[in-house]
């Protein structure tokens, strides 16, 4: 069994929940959606291939249990729900970010399931699956990247109207595009509408750069 990686580095988790948490980040290669804001191009088609054995080895040598596997879209590689598997049974915690476009299903409902819904700004959000919302556990999040003020209008009326702050354990995550919406007017929109949500920075491009790879 083999996988397509893109690359694999030990860093802080800079996004959900788990922010700030030391994590192996996992990047498969491969995307479906081609979104305008996207930060992680080079993952488009750029990889290797990797035996899976191989794999949790490198991921065991950087000793850390939380392990995130994202792209890209890691749903893409019919191989992805496997490795997930095996690290939940080796007594990883697993975080899987997907786009919203792939059914989530066969993944184990062990991992933590973060769906990024897409919002206007990013030219795919026709491709948005929204029977993925009826597969989530408490365990699962999501998320949406905000552009601009059309943007925060089209989660807030999905968040409202399909009551998604009470699906999961975790607030839902609105999260400001780097240099096309500020935080802080982020903030006050979310503030005057009362809205039950996380204001999310992406930490890692705090810490390294908005261009910095395998940080």
């Amino acid at each position: 069994m083999s996988l397509k990686v893109n690359e694999i580095f030990y860093s802080i988790q800079g996004e959900s929940s788990f922010i700030g948490l030391p994590c192996v980040l996992v990047r498969l290669t491969g995307c479906n959606l081609r979104c305008s804001y996207c930060d992680t191009r080079y993952a488009y088609g750029e990889g290797t291939l990797w035996e899976l054995s191989d794999l949790l080895d490198r991921i065991a040598s950087h000793r850390c249990r939380l392990v995130e596997i994202t792209g890209g879209e890691p749903l893409l590689q019919a191989e992805t729900p496997a490795l997930i598997r095996i690290l939940l049974e080796g007594g990883y915690e697993v975080l899987l970010e997907t786009n919203g476009s792939l059914p989530i299903r066969g993944i184990d409902r062990r991992c933590v399931r973060i769906v990024d819904i897409k919002c206007p700004s990013s030219g795919e959000c026709h491709r948005n699956d929204f029977s993925i919302l009826d597969d989530l556990t408490e365990r699962d999040e999501i998320k949406f990247v905000l552009g601009e003020r059309g943007d925060y209008e089209f989660a807030r009326d999905i968040l409202l109207s399909r009551n998604l702050a009470a699906k999961t354990r975790n607030p839902p995550l609105l999260s400001p595009v780097t240099e096309r919406l500020d935080p802080k007017r982020l903030a006050r929109w979310i503030l005057d509408d009362h809205l039950s949500v996380r204001l999310q920075l992406q930490l890692h491009k705090i810490l390294w750069g908005k261009d910095a790879r395998g940080v």
